[in-house]
């Protein structure tokens, strides 16, 4: 084992087994976390759709994984096959978490495609944004971090069970224990005199877990399992964004994250990588269960598995998810 930035090590890149014949689709895919998911993916064999906002994006990103699959994994299959001239298995998904009819659209797209689904990984999301509204007119993180891939992995679910076993990963955050205990009020969502942008986001953060174990709960008896992480503190564009943009609120809050120096984005994508393709989660059938850098199961708090909770969230989301896709 290795340690980066004091946090030790527990998977790498070469540890990922073989996945071809792997068909993965990763959220925010060419950017960040998800770009370096990606790149541990398809690396290793995995056919990847890249889920992402802009075509122009992505396609930037695919070169960019070409040059980056021969330079840092010359002994890789992929990279033999970059050296005969072929492309890799790599392909555009546009998906705008924002809006929920587009979210719909976007996973009826990948089901239209015939193609099987073995890694789902929930990777998008903002942070530290101001007041404002999605699309939809939802609190803009709820609605792109929980409420967008809420409809994004449910109307996939059915390709997962067919393609069991199959994983989901869920992107959350330790921002989630620093909510306060008054600001997770269902019927608070879209009040604006309710917490900070840090709160809010770690409001958001909470729902994705509460999210995950309700899903996992009700895979149970399947080999579809669904487990969530936080990455770390992490050196990506939005990490930087956020802490240029803090109120004292928001900074304090930050203060109180683990691994204060950040994570490369390559180590701090591992613990996705982990749960999405170490053999340990089959063998050991984890599920419903909470990762921390890199590749540790950390403990969740009351709140984060509070049952009723979670099916609370779950009814309130198929709510709002029906009203706004009915429009």
């Amino acid at each position: 084992m290795a340690e980066s930035s004091n946090t030790v090590i527990n998977y790498s890149y070469e540890e990922i087994p073989d996945l071809s014949g792997k068909y993965a689709l990763v959220t925010g895919a060419n950017q960040g976390l998800g770009y370096s998911t990606t790149l541990g993916l398809v690396s290793h064999g995995a056919h990847v759709t890249m889920a992402c906002r802009t075509e122009a994006k992505a396609n930037e990103a695919i070169e960019q994984l070409h040059k980056d699959v021969a330079e840092r994994f010359p002994h890789s299959k992929a990279a033999a096959q970059i050296a005969k001239g072929h492309r890799l298995p790599l392909d555009f998904l546009q998906l705008d978490l924002n809006d929920l009819k587009k979210t719909q659209k976007s996973a009826q797209e990948y089901l239209s495609r015939g193609l099987p689904l073995h890694i789902l990984i929930d990777n998008s999301g903002i942070a530290n944004e101001p007041w404002k509204l999605s699309a939809d007119g939802i609190e803009v993180h709820f609605a792109v971090n929980h409420l967008g891939h809420f409809v994004f992995t449910n109307a996939l679910l059915d390709r997962l069970k067919e393609s069991q076993p199959s994983r989901i990963v869920v992107v959350s955050s330790l921002a989630y224990q620093y909510l306060p205990e008054d600001r997770f009020d269902i019927s608070k969502i879209n009040d604006e005199t309710v917490g900070s942008p840090m709160t809010r986001y770690g409001r958001s953060k909470l729902a994705n877990i509460l999210y995950s174990n309700a899903l996992a709960r009700r895979l149970a008896g399947s080999q579809v399992r669904v487990n969530s992480i936080h990455p770390g503190l992490v050196d990506t564009r939005m990490s930087r964004v956020t802490r240029d943009h803090m109120d004292d609120e928001t900074r304090a809050l930050f203060a109180k994250l683990p691994s204060p120096s950040p994570l490369t984005q390559d180590d701090g994508a591992l613990t996705q990588l982990y749960v999405a393709t170490s053999p340990d989660i089959v063998k050991n059938d984890i599920r419903g269960r909470f990762f921390i850098p890199i590749a540790v199961e950390e403990g969740l708090n009351s709140k984060a598995l509070d049952v009723d909770l979670q099916e609370q969230l779950w009814a309130y989301s198929e709510k709002v998810v029906k009203e706004k896709l009915q429009k």
